[in-house]
């Protein structure tokens, strides 16, 4: 009895090592990084240093969540730059400085993050629009809606609440905001591995028919990984108002291909259905932790994206060219 609960116990561990190879990897990457930042530049391992980049990838961390979601569904989101502005520069505009205005600013642009998101959703699953087309054509309608509406120069500031939550660090020693991603990552991680509309996300991702087939709801599955695409783009542009206290135009602009880079680097599929956000988590720390490395090396701004783009070809050559499995 006893030989045989040990060996479950082994082929147990043994198959979560083997599902989870890619994000173990990853992490043992971010350890190195971290120590040969130490060894390029003194410092790099400091307490506050290594807040600061967990803070600047709490940023990226919060858009890939919605990111990972419709990319596992086979999709993409081209639209997370535009509503990561129009989230930044609307609720500086709403809150205005003042903390009583917290609460509905919040609310209405997690609104409209999920409007803009759902009709991303509808537009792929009922018009049949590639996702590629449909979710840039929507990111240009939200630049126009939010300069309408800003008149091209953004106005208000974020409320000490929200300067708080960009700048402060829970009890003087982790940034909130790195809290707030972790909060959201564990819902994150368990909803993809352990509810039932994670299991139909995958199932859809994996093979559109079959699921289809199989009595799986799939447009309803897309939208709402759609919806939640636009959500969070949206609640990182708000919280990035708390580390800048104003709004800036364009603030968004580099994130899409960020965001996509990210849950790429991080091994999810870009077929879909295979993949998770604990490699997103390490990819986004990844991205971050190569551009500071650059950065303290001196590396110009050219150098920099050379780099940044070979990395991630690489990473998408490896995971393409592992052999498939059954």
């Amino acid at each position: 009895m006893e030989k045989a609960t040990t060996k479950a116990f082994r082929q147990d561990l043994s198959d979560v090592l083997s599902r989870n190879a890619i994000s173990f990897l990853l992490f043992l990457i971010v350890v190195v990084m971290f120590f040969f930042g130490e060894i390029v530049a003194r410092g790099f391992l400091s307490p506050s240093h290594i807040g600061a980049i967990l803070r600047t990838a709490s940023f990226l961390g919060i858009v890939a969540i919605g990111q990972t979601l419709v990319v596992l569904t086979g999709g993409i989101d081209l639209s997370v730059g535009p509503i990561i502005t129009m989230g930044n520069v609307f609720i500086c505009m709403f809150m205005n400085g003042v903390d009583a205005n917290n609460i509905w600013s919040l609310s209405a642009i997690i609104l409209l993050g999920l409007a803009f998101g759902s009709v991303n959703g509808l537009g792929v699953t009922y018009l049949r629009i590639s996702p590629l087309v449909m979710t840039l054509a929507v990111g240009s309608l939200v630049t126009g809606f939010t300069l309408i509406f800003s008149q091209g120069a953004p106005k208000g500031l974020a409320s000490p609440f929200l300067r708080g939550v960009g700048v402060g660090n829970l009890f003087d020693l982790v940034p909130t905001i790195v809290v707030i991603w972790a909060v959201l990552s564990a819902f994150v991680i368990a909803l993809l591995g352990r509810s039932v509309y994670g299991r139909k996300l995958y199932y859809t991702g994996a093979n559109l028919k079959a699921a289809t087939l199989s009595g799986i709801r799939v447009r309803f599955v897309k939208i709402i990984a759609y919806s939640l695409s636009g959500a969070c783009a949206v609640l990182s542009g708000a919280l990035m108002a708390g580390y800048t206290r104003t709004a800036f135009l364009g603030i968004g602009n580099e994130y899409t291909m960020w965001s996509i880079a990210a849950v790429v680097v991080g091994g999810t599929s870009l077929t879909g259905g295979k993949g998770g956000y604990v490699g997103t988590v390490a990819g986004a720390i990844i991205l971050v932790l190569l551009e500071s490395l650059l950065t303290v090396m001196n590396i110009p701004e050219a150098g920099r994206r050379i780099a940044n783009g070979l990395i991630i070809l690489i990473m998408i050559t490896i995971y393409f060219r592992k052999p498939s499995r059954g």
